[in-house]
């Protein structure tokens, strides 16, 4: 069986959030969907083992705010790659409360959904849910960040928890990194390309990476050039 095939299924890339007991916290996902049309609904993938999980399983309620491509990977980095357990995502973010007062993310975003849970499934490692849409606005007609261009444009990698990991192709990408002389982050697998840079960050494209500032860190999980390695 080709894995990669699993791959080219289109996706976006969102930042799903919720509440529970007057604390805030949110994720990125990929596997959003629109269910019905009347009532509107959609359905998300969430992993058990994520702070989400246990906060929309308690209120019943999230909210999604669909990426915008220019959305930059310290934002990505930080609702993908680490934990609410361990940080208050929501510190220096722009959000605003929703109709269920769930937080709403308003920055790097083009729009959002709000939704009331109806129903959920637990399959394995993740449970999706079924929400109905009780609130959605579009902010912008900027375009959407999609899994494919998060990919090859932005060099970001999936987490462990995400429905589409898959360590087998990583392995594949690892070799590829060593063959091109391209970095790895040993922390989240975040791939510097000098081909690319690190335009978010004032890093322009060319750039080796025995060139870049000691101060440069990971723009996806902030890790120091140390975490770095050649593969």
């Amino acid at each position: 069986m080709n894995r990669k095939t699993l791959h080219k299924i289109p996706y976006g890339l969102y930042t799903i959030t919720s509440r529970k007991n007057g604390k805030y916290n949110g994720q990125i996902a990929n596997a959003l969907f629109q269910v019905t049309s009347e009532p509107p609904t959609v359905a998300i993938s969430i992993n058990k083992k994520n702070l989400t999980y246990e906060y929309i399983k308690a209120s019943k309620v999230f909210s999604a705010s669909i990426l915008c491509d220019h959305a930059p990977m310290v934002f990505i980095g930080t609702f993908g790659f680490k934990s609410g357990r361990d940080i208050d995502k929501f510190e220096n973010i722009k959000y605003k409360l929703g109709k269920t007062k769930t937080p709403i993310i308003t920055e790097n975003c083009l729009g959002y959904l709000e939704a009331e849970v109806i129903d959920d499934l637990s399959v394995g490692t993740h449970s999706i849910f079924i929400g109905k849409v009780v609130d959605a606005e579009i902010m912008s007609e900027e375009k959407v960040m999609t899994y494919e261009y998060y990919h090859e444009i932005k060099g970001g990698k999936s987490p462990k928890n995400a429905p589409t990991y898959n360590g087998s192709v990583d392995e594949e990408i690892k070799k590829e990194v060593e063959k091109m002389e391209k970095y790895v982050c040993k922390v989240c697998g975040y791939v510097y390309d000098p081909e690319k840079g690190d335009p978010d960050n004032g890093i322009a494209l060319g750039t080796k990476y025995v060139d870049l500032p000691d101060d440069w860190v990971c723009p996806v999980c902030g890790a120091g050039k140390v975490d770095f390695e050649k593969e």
